[in-house]
């Protein structure tokens, strides 16, 4: 295997040292990108985009092109394993990912049919080959599925939804059913992860999107018990190199204990976290991930300079068994001006350099 020429971002979440605070964005391949819609015209659509190996490629390396960034993100859906057990994954415009058919009965888990990630989601193990190849080691790739909870809100609700009361009435009425629900995905979920780590994924996360829309007993209960286990059967090392985990619940600033408990390398920290506290509580243990707020690269560059610079100051200086990744504490609006991304990497490269030489 190609050596990475940029480990900094493996690094951070391992806690060990680095020369600068490496960066990425969720989203980063997107539609503020004038390149990526031009691609995804080509496509056709988005599902058409993620399953031609050449195209997936080709968006999740043109942010690299563009910025100086310190990870790569396979280009694909949170989605995909729902899709893979036949549920009919769809986009409307306007209106982010639906399902054709939902999951709400006995009969309807029965109903669903042995998963095998390799093999039913052969594009996305070729766009992870393919894009491991065509980095050359420039940097790490990240592999990603949404979380069991979060796939099951989808799968039941039949798509997005702001208050999920189906799910909820499940949840509190057949609870048996939900944890049947969930322990179909967390055993997927790992499969689907691991698979994708031995396409090439040099790093994993697993998005809770949805986690912070649960009461707190319910959270650990039905998300954080179901993303633990698939934390547990993760692959974390191969050919002698470690594979970080990054677990990021939206909304789950106030179990940060917790999470930082289930076994992951890392967590994800969205804008409404302090993170100079959670440094305090769980940055002995576990790397730290974000956590500017999207809406901020709308500013002028001199305001996103000023923004980044609190968000370094919060987690504060580096030092020894800490680490921290800078990222948006969500994923980036496909309206940002594509300057402004520009000046956020420039700027949390600079000033974390001048941090650690003490300037």
């Amino acid at each position: 295997m190609t050596t990475l020429k940029n480990d900094r971002f493996l690094r951070a979440l391992l806690r060990e040292p680095v020369d600068a605070t490496p960066v990425w964005m969720m989203r980063q391949a997107g539609r503020y990108l004038p390149e990526y819609r031009e691609t995804r015209a080509q496509a056709g659509d988005f599902l058409s985009l993620c399953k031609n190996t050449d195209f997936a490629c080709e968006v999740t390396l043109q942010p690299l092109r563009r910025y100086d960034l310190d990870a790569a993100i396979l280009f694909s859906d949170i989605l995909t394993v729902p899709d893979a057990l036949g549920l009919g994954l769809y986009f409307e415009a306007g209106e982010g990912p639906k399902f054709h058919k939902t999951v709400r009965t006995e009969q309807d888990v029965a109903n669903l049919p042995a998963f095998n990630a390799k093999a039913d989601l052969d594009y996305v193990m070729n766009a992870v080959s393919a894009i491991r190849s065509a980095l050359g080691g420039q940097v790490p790739l990240i592999g990603f599925s949404g979380s069991p909870w979060t796939l099951a809100c989808y799968m039941v609700e039949g798509g997005g939804s702001k208050e999920f009361h189906t799910i909820k009435k499940m949840l509190y009425n057949r609870p048996d059913l939900m944890h049947h629900i969930l322990a179909i995905n967390a055993t997927s979920v790992a499969q689907y992860l691991n698979a994708q780590i031995d396409a090439g994924a040099q790093a994993v996360m697993i998005f809770d999107s949805w986690g912070g829309a649960l009461a707190d007993g319910a959270y650990q209960e039905f998300s954080l018990a179901y993303m633990q286990q698939v934390v547990a059967q993760l692959k974390r090392d191969k050919d002698g190199v470690k594979i970080p985990a990054i677990v990021f619940t939206k909304g789950g600033g106030q179990w940060i204990e917790q999470i930082a408990d289930i076994g992951a390398d890392a967590v994800g920290l969205d804008w409404t976290v302090n993170l100079t506290r959670a440094r305090q509580l769980v940055g002995h243990k576990v790397g730290l991930q974000g956590n500017l707020d999207p809406a901020i690269l709308f500013a002028s560059p001199e305001q996103i300079r000023a923004e980044v610079a609190k968000v370094l100051n919060a987690f504060g200086a580096p030092s020894a068994g800490t680490g921290h990744v800078f990222n948006l504490g969500h994923g980036i609006s496909q309206f940002t001006p594509p300057e402004s991304v520009a000046a956020m990497v420039e700027a949390v490269h600079s000033m974390s350099r001048a941090m650690r030489s003490g300037q």
